[in-house]
């Protein structure tokens, strides 16, 4: 396992190849993985020798239990003496840093001002650090999206029996949502979406108050967070006969989810990756249906780097938890994905999700 500990320290390697010699972390996720904590108000600063977990008195018994390899500062509120970015600016007087990396990408304009009209170190903008430790996972972060892929799984084979003719797609999104939590999940990983008939030529058609009908495609694309990592799943489905043009779009895209299944691997680009599903795609005449990449990482997020899309050339690395999610979308007729999580490996990957893939009829 990955602890504590070894991730500080990774990040503090990468901080002296990179010229920082302290790092301030502000993003949830990123501060999640490098601290371990689970609360909703705390920051972190890391220099070449030291770790400060800074959170205020609500969170002071739980930071201890949870930030492992950290001294935990408590500021701000009125019983203490100093606000957060005041003890940075100690640290940086006091370990005559020079230099501080900020994550310019969550920070706010508001919060960049307050940090550079108190710290005296040169601001750094140095997002992506942890972001890059985080693509590969430890053994324990893959158990953990293991068992939020398994929930995911049952609701599958529990909404198979739910779903049916005159349903709105709200309902059976809602289904779905209130069947994860019973099985454990803490919340949904992104808002669920139900797509039906001709909406399900829409991506992104979260549910709508639409009416389910027979002979319609239904595309579900839904996961759940389990300690604070999420599943990615889509199954798309017919409640009743399909027509044969659904059918035939079904066929090609199941194959091609098979095809990257059977072949993505660690050491490939992610263009690479992404072009399995692609051309054999385009080589049956729907290649301009396909209009998205075929995937991206997944962890204590729902899109994290990197992607397997065809702007992506560079290798992606063993451990990778990465979506593999072809589609094909007609408009004003209907369209199908299927989604699958898998992790990358030296000689091929393991696929994590396993609910039915071919075409069910309900």
């Amino acid at each position: 396992m990955k602890s504590l500990e070894k991730r500080i320290s990774a990040l503090q390697e990468s901080m002296a190849a990179e010229g920082i010699n302290a790092y301030y972390v502000t993003d949830p996720f990123n501060l999640r993985y490098i601290s371990g904590f689970t609360g909703t108000s705390g920051t972190a600063l890391i220099t070449a020798n030291n770790a400060y977990f800074i959170t205020d008195f609500r969170y002071r018994e739980q930071a201890k239990a949870q930030c492992a390899g950290y001294e935990i500062i408590i500021a701000g509120g009125s019983a203490a003496h100093t606000s957060p970015l005041r003890f940075v600016q100690s640290v940086v007087v006091n370990e005559n840093l020079g230099q501080l990396g900020y994550e310019e990408e969550y920070m706010t304009v508001a919060k960049f001002d307050e940090l550079e009209d108190i710290v005296s170190a040169r601001l750094i903008p140095a997002s992506g650090m942890i972001e890059a430790l985080r693509q590969t996972k430890d053994q324990e972060e893959i158990t953990t999206i293991q068992r939020a892929c398994e929930i995911a799984d049952a609701a599958f084979e529990h909404i198979l029996g739910f779903i049916q003719v005159g349903m709105t797609e709200i309902q059976v999104a809602n289904e779905l949502d209130f069947f994860m939590r019973s099985q454990g999940a803490s919340g949904v990983s992104f808002e669920t979406i139900v797509a039906s008939g001709y909406r399900s030529a829409m991506p992104h058609g979260v549910a709508s108050d639409k009416v389910i009908e027979a002979g319609d495609i239904v595309t579900m694309d839904y996961g759940c967070y389990y300690k604070g990592y999420v599943s990615d799943i889509t199954r798309t489905i017919a409640v009743g006969e399909p027509s044969s043009k659904m059918k035939e779009i079904y066929d090609v895209v199941f194959q091609a989810n098979q095809l990257v299944n059977e072949q993505a691997k660690a050491g490939m680009t992610g263009e690479e990756m992404d072009a399995i599903a692609r051309d054999f795609i385009a080589s049956h005449g729907y290649g301009d249906d396909f209009g998205h990449s075929l995937g991206h990482s997944i962890g204590l997020d729902i899109h994290e780097s990197p992607n397997a899309s065809m702007h992506n050339k560079q290798p992606l690395k063993e451990y990778t938890v990465i979506t593999n999610e072809p589609g094909i979308y007609l408009e004003g007729i209907g369209g199908v994905r299927i989604e699958d999580d898998i992790i990358l490996t030296e000689d091929g990957n393991k696929v994590l999700t396993h609910a039915p893939r071919h075409l069910i009829i309900v």
